[in-house]
């Protein structure tokens, strides 16, 4: 039987990896609302030179996608790092993300309706870190305690590998994680929303 892994040993690899070397590694993050990437940011900036990615086409309504990403551009400009972080709003296309779930709008949250959901939006930001040249790519998804890491970065992995994007192993609400994010949330007074995002998991 394979051992379970443990992602957060894996990304520490990684980090003492890169401490031994001069040049700051560049990771494109893939954000799924502002508080989950609280933490994260604070946590990973202070290795990595980080562009955010905010991509998430399965968030209805579109009011809602507004807020969230109104939130997530002030919580940038508001938090110092270490090195810098920059920001790119993906498109919102929600067709893409309704032609993705056909079939699949009465599954239960968290199966395969999800998993796909996850690789829509990390398919699309390794194809952008793989144009932009960047060193890695992860989601800050896994901090949330109802995800499953182990599928997120088993995904991650493999679209990484198809595309030819390094990517960054994690399982974000390790180490109280996905505490800190609640504190960071209430330090910035962020929104956080009472739902995933999209439209199956709203009602």
């Amino acid at each position: 039987m394979e051992a379970k892994r443990n992602y957060q040993t894996e990304l520490d690899q990684v980090i003492e990896a890169l401490s031994q070397k001069e040049v700051i590694p560049k990771l494109f993050l893939h954000s799924c609302c502002a508080p989950c990437s609280s933490y994260v940011l604070e946590y990973l900036s202070d290795y990595f030179e980080i562009t955010l990615f905010y991509y998430n086409p399965n968030i209805f309504p579109e009011e809602e996608y507004s807020m969230r990403l109104r939130e997530q551009e002030s919580l940038i400009q508001h938090m110092s790092f270490k090195n810098p972080v920059n920001f790119i709003e993906g498109k919102y296309e929600p067709e893409v993300f309704f032609d993705m779930a056909k079939g699949l709008e009465e599954m239960k949250e968290g199966k395969e309706r999800c998993f796909k959901c996850y690789e829509l939006r990390m398919r699309e930001a390794a194809r952008l870190a793989k144009a932009q040249s960047f060193d890695y790519y992860t989601t800050t998804l896994s901090i949330s305690p109802l995800k499953n890491a182990a599928k997120i970065n088993e995904i991650g992995e493999a679209v990484g590998k198809e595309i030819g994007i390094c990517h960054l192993p994690a399982d974000f609400k390790k180490r109280n994680g996905y505490k800190r994010s609640i504190e960071l949330s209430k330090a910035y007074d962020l929104y956080r929303q009472a739902y995933c995002g999209c439209v199956y998991s709203h009602f």
